[in-house]
C-alpha cells in the first residue's frame, strides 16, 4: 500500500493539474465493493487545494457561491492511481481520455478539457466527498490520525511517551497511524532499521525513541526526494514510478547480507506484516 512518501509524491504532481479547476462532471462506478461515496457532489464545484493528511490525499471544495462545506477525500488503497488526460471523445457515460486507461473507478471531467481518472483493479481506494472537517462516517481512520510525522507537531518527548505508554510490538504501534501518520509497512522497517531497533521489541526507552524518532523523519524525506518506492503497482501521476527501492535497507531484503553488518537479514511477522530485520544490529 502506498504510503506518505508515495501518497506526497502523487500530491505534488496533482496540485498543479487541479488546483483552481472546476469540476464540471462526474463518472463513478456503481460497484457494491467500491469505496466510492457522495461523488455527484463535487460537480460544479471548484477544487481550491490538494493536500495530504497520512496517507489520505483531500481537496477544499468551493461552490459558486464561494462557500466551502465539502471537501473530496481519495485514498490509494493497493492499487490506487491518478492519471489526468486530455478528453478525446463524448463525455457520457464516461469522458475518454485520449490514453486508454483499464480499471477506471471515478473520472472526473475539469474546466480545461482534461479529466482526472481514478485507477483502481482491486478496489480497495476510496474516494468520498465529505462535509469539510466530518470524518468520522465515511473515513474514521482519518479522524485518529497520529501526528503529521515531517511536522512539528511530531514531537520527540510525546512521540517517547506513548511508546512507554504500550506493551505491543514497536513497529504495530507505527502501523496503527494513531502515534505518527503516514507510516507503513516499508517504511517502519527502514526506521527500526537505522535505529538498531527489533521491531518485536516492546519497551523502547527514551532515548531510543530519540533514535528512532529521527530515523522516521531521515527515511521519509529520503524516500520522498525519490519519489516513493515501486515494487509493483505504485505510479504517479506521470505514469513514472518511485525510484527508493534501490535505496531500501531492510524491507524486502531477507537473507541479504545487513548492509551494516553482513549478517544475514531475517524474516518475519508482525501485526499480520510481513516484516525483515538485522539479528545482529536491531535488539530487542
Amino acid at each position: 500500500m502506498p504510503e506518505l512518501p508515495e501518497v506526497e509524491s502523487v500530491r505534488r504532481q496533482l496540485v498543479p493539474e487541479l488546483t483552481g479547476r472546476t469540476v464540471v462532471t462526474a463518472w463513478w462506478d456503481a460497484h457494491p465493493h467500491a469505496r466510492i461515496s457522495d461523488v455527484h457532489l463535487i460537480e460544479g464545484q471548484r477544487i481550491v487545494d490538494v493536500r495530504r493528511r497520512g496517507k489520505f490525499l483531500l481537496s477544499t471544495l468551493e461552490r459558486p457561491d464561494g462557500s466551502r462545506q465539502h471537501e473530496l477525500v481519495l485514498h490509494l488503497g493497493m492499487t490506487g492511481s491518478f492519471r489526468v488526460l486530455p478528453i478525446d471523445g463524448p463525455s457520457a457515460p464516461a469522458p475518454v481520455a485520449s490514453e486508454v486507461v483499464t480499471h477506471v473507478r471515478a473520472s472526473f471531467v475539469l474546466d480545461d478539457d482534461h479529466v482526472l481518472l481514478f485507477r483502481d483493479p482491486r478496489r480497495f481506494g476510496r474516494v468520498s466527498v465529505v462535509p469539510t472537517g466530518d470524518y468520522r462516517d465515511r473515513v474514521p481512520t482519518l479522524a485518529v490520525l497520529g501526528p503529521e510525522p515531517l511536522s512539528e507537531d511530531f514531537e520527540v518527548a510525546a512521540f517517547a511517551a506513548a511508546l512507554a505508554r504500550t506493551s505491543s510490538p514497536v513497529k504495530a504501534k507505527l502501523l496503527d497511524q494513531r502515534l505518527v501518520a503516514g507510516v507503513g509497512n516499508i517504511y517502519a522497517d527502514e526506521a527500526l532499521w537505522r535505529a538498531r531497533i527489533h521491531p518485536a521489541s516492546r519497551r523502547v526507552g527514551k532515548a531510543r525513541a530519540g533514535l528512532l524518532h529521527q530515523a522516521i523523519r531521515e527515511v521519509l524525506a529520503a524516500a520522498i526526494e525519490r519519489e516513493g518506492t515501486t515494487f509493483r503497482d505504485y505510479q504517479m501521476v506521470n505514469g513514472q514510478s518511485g525510484r527508493y527501492a534501490e535505496q531500501l535497507d531492510a524491507y524486502g531484503q531477507g537473507d541479504l547480507p545487513c548492509r551494516r553488518c553482513g549478517t544475514a537479514m531475517r524474516r518475519t511477522v508482525i501485526a499480520q506484516r510481513g516484516t525483515t530485520y538485522c539479528p545482529s544490529c536491531q535488539r530487542a
